[in-house]
């Protein structure tokens, strides 16, 4: 990504604060495993997405009063011995070119450059990136540092920056789609070779490591999320991340799983049958979760409600389901379709931003999920998209999948 969309993104959040104002944030580092193991770093995706900087550690300061803005990044002084252990940390300069900052200081004077910014001029408000998951999340960088400013300068308003950012994100450029499509594609390409290799009575993790391949090969160094590769009735549990049963003859395989392209994510589901044929019921099925995906995708244009598309999934589920005698009642639903069908894709797999209290406008990228979750039958079937909003309809993103049934009888006959 270009310095210019880390730079634009940082005017227009610093055009949204109130004047005389700091704003802080924090790239993070890498929690603690186990022992001196460390899980690997990612960046906190609201610093990435101002900075354009995936470094630990580094702090990004914007400064506004009386309407003009300073930009600072706070890095880590160059550690010779470190850097035999574990290679070089990023340069000043390096931070420079990435983010478009000239203003580059070492960590170690933070403390002091906010210290004698608030000494100097009467600023007012601190914006932060307060994020909490959870009640007993454990605390953030942020977190701890608006404690600390909270007892030693009282007279600072602090301000959650979380929900401004988010809403920024909700909308994408065309750089950032360009780079959800990559990440669709190669998950594609990794969903292709798996079929490829998939047989009676191997394993799901067998199956996964033909994915992780193929991401492998093109370079990319995370998943979206962890993969569910999930088999006959493993797939009628929504998140079944084990991977460790047999694949048996007859059954259906349901994947769920991405790959991370400079940070932004795919996200496919396929259904395939390992054997190369489904059954009649097995077609059935799959057949009424397909229509959903079509006609759902159909629907999304600017202007729509983001939560019509799950009234019209549920409905037309239930109206198929019950055509098939798998329910009487559209309520029953419920028992075999559990989830939302759509939820918005980017910098994090289920991305930011209040989408569920908003209409479509052109750059939201969402997903279409439709599902038939059937335990009593060891059937479990989804099929899924990622899609962006134009101005005037929709760009299926994840194009390259044959998804008909007789598409995919037709690759893995010539395929195998």
């Amino acid at each position: 990504m270009d310095t210019q969309f880390f730079s634009s993104n940082r005017e227009r959040f610093v055009n949204q604060l109130e004047d005389r104002s700091l704003a802080v944030f924090f790239a993070g580092q890498a929690p603690q495993s186990s022992g001196d193991q460390l899980h690997p770093f990612v960046p906190n995706r609201n610093f990435y997405y101002l900075s354009g900087i995936d470094e630990p550690h580094i702090i990004l300061v914007m400064a506004k009063f009386n309407g003009k803005v300073t930009e600072h990044l706070f890095v880590e002084r160059p550690d010779p011995i470190m850097a035999k252990w574990i290679g070089e940390s990023m340069t000043p300069e390096e931070a420079e070119d990435a983010s478009g900052i000239s203003n580059v200081e070492f960590l170690e004077d933070f403390k002091s450059f906010i210290q004698n910014q608030l000494l100097a001029k009467p600023y007012q408000h601190m914006y932060l990136d307060l994020e909490k998951r959870s009640w007993d999340a454990a605390q953030t960088p942020a977190q701890a540092f608006a404690q600390e400013v909270s007892s030693r300068y009282p007279s600072v308003q602090l301000h959650n920056a979380y929900h401004t950012i988010c809403d920024m994100r909700l909308i994408k450029t065309q750089e950032e789609i360009a780079e959800i499509k990559e990440a669709g594609r190669i998950t594609s390409e990794g969903i292709k070779h798996l079929m490829r290799h998939a047989k009676p009575g191997m394993k799901e993790y067998e199956l996964e490591a033909y994915f992780d391949f193929v991401l492998k090969t093109h370079g990319v160094k995370h998943h979206a999320f962890h993969t569910i590769a999930a088999s006959g009735e493993n797939a009628t549990v929504l998140h079944y991340e084990d991977n460790n049963d047999t694949v048996n003859d007859g059954e259906l395989v349901l994947l769920d799983l991405g790959a991370q392209w400079n940070y932004y994510n795919g996200d496919i589901s396929y259904t395939f049958p390992v054997n190369g044929k489904f059954t009649e019921r097995q077609k059935t099925i799959y057949n009424i979760v397909l229509k959903a995906l079509h006609e759902i995708s159909a629907m999304i244009k600017p202007g729509v409600p983001f939560g019509d598309l799950q009234a019209a999934t549920r409905r037309l589920l239930a109206e198929e389901c019950i055509k098939i005698g798998l329910i009487d009642d559209p309520e029953d639903i419920s028992e075999y379709y559990f989830h939302g069908v759509s939820h918005s894709l980017g910098l994090d797999t289920h991305d930011v931003g209040a989408i569920r209290e908003r209409k479509l406008e052109p750059g939201m990228v969402i997903t279409v999920e439709p599902g038939l979750y059937i335990p009593e039958e060891g059937i479990g079937i989804r099929i899924e998209d990622d899609v962006a909003v134009t101005a005037n309809g929709h760009e299926n993103l994840t194009p390259d999948l044959p998804r008909t049934v007789e598409e995919i009888e037709a690759f893995l006959a010539e395929n195998r």
